[in-house]
């Protein structure tokens, strides 16, 4: 680990991280899971795989995670560098950008650049549902588990919520 201190430390991964966060901190948790497992062993794949899943659980941004590696890391004050660490750098940057793309324009670079996005968006989501899947699924039951639960929630309309009771509710039992 570096000689910086911990404070520090999360701020420089988070605040780094977030200008290269698109789509949101969703698309970051492979990179924050290789940071955060991998590269500074401040959790492992399961303390990991579970900050994750209360993240997903509570009400609000899927920033959570990184309050969560913060507070993991550092306590209380972990968990608000961490937080705006991520959240500031790139709330600013959104802001330029907005006020800069708002301006009267016959450019066509806009439209090419949200459109530019979209595929790498979908990207960096599928590789933390890997990422994940690649931390949780230990057992052929939890890999048949997630699966199942991939398909039933990109074919139909169940709300994930339920999906996720049920999980829990298999976890809770033993199954999985």
């Amino acid at each position: 680990m570096s000689s910086q201190s911990p404070i520090w430390t999360l701020i420089s991964t988070f605040g780094l991280m977030s200008l290269f966060a698109v789509g949101g901190a969703a698309a970051a948790v492979p990179e924050m899971h290789r940071i955060a497992v991998e590269v500074h062993h401040w959790m492992t794949d399961k303390q990991f795989a579970d900050a994750y899943a209360i993240a997903q659980l509570s009400p609000g941004p899927n920033v959570l995670i990184v309050t969560l590696i913060g507070y993991a890391v550092a306590g209380i004050p972990g968990a608000l560098a961490a937080t705006l660490a991520m959240c500031l750098p790139t709330a600013l940057l959104a802001y330029c950008v907005s006020r800069l793309l708002n301006r009267p324009s016959q450019s066509r670079w806009p439209g090419l650049i949200q459109a530019a996005l979209v595929p790498l968006s979908i990207g960096l989501m599928a590789a933390s549902a890997l990422i994940l899947a690649q931390a949780t699924d230990r057992t052929l039951v939890a890999l048949f588990l997630t699966a199942a639960v991939a398909i039933i929630a990109s074919l139909s309309r169940v709300n994930p919520l339920w999906l996720l009771l049920a999980g829990g509710l298999l976890g809770f039992a033993g199954i999985v």
